[in-house]
């Protein structure tokens, strides 16, 4: 993507979290602002932890609890999602575009992907009138090539 369009569309997204903050009463924060960016700039689906790391080279003083609240903050109004189901810290995910996830059992990567079929997932009959669904997730769970490789590998030696 050539540098000025990457740069737009960071701004775009900046535009949309700050229209996000003031729609839920939330003040727009130098700590936010840099957890949101820092997230969003991401490629991973980073840990609470490894956001705080990169945040803190901006705002050193930060603690990795305001960081910690900043991401679920995010994820209340939309701003960001929590990768479900990894079995290991909670990831969070700043691509609020429709996507879905492979875990790789093994290395434990989150990988994103798009099934277009996935994105219009039918609710069963039997749960329509009892839930409200917020959110339709896919989360697949395997082995990432590089694990698949490796796997392999050994198994010829």
């Amino acid at each position: 993507m050539p540098e000025n369009q990457h740069n737009s569309s960071n701004d775009n997204k900046l535009v949309d979290f700050e229209k996000r903050c003031r729609q839920h009463g939330l003040k727009i924060t130098p700590q936010r602002v840099a957890v949101y960016k820092t997230l969003v700039g991401m490629d991973t689906h980073p840990t609470a932890e490894e956001v705080c790391q990169k945040v803190r080279d901006e705002i050193s003083n930060i603690s990795l609890d305001t960081v910690n609240r900043t991401l679920h903050t995010l994820s209340e109004i939309g701003a960001a999602f929590v990768v479900e189901g990894t079995g290991q810290p909670r990831r969070f995910d700043g691509g609020l575009e429709d996507h879905q996830h492979f875990l790789c059992m093994k290395c434990g990567k989150v990988i994103d992907f798009h099934h277009k079929p996935f994105d219009n997932i039918d609710i069963p009959d039997e749960l329509k009138g009892q839930f409200k669904i917020l959110r339709k997730t896919v989360y697949l769970e395997g082995l990432c090539g590089m694990c698949m490789h490796i796997e392999n590998k050994s198994i010829i030696e």
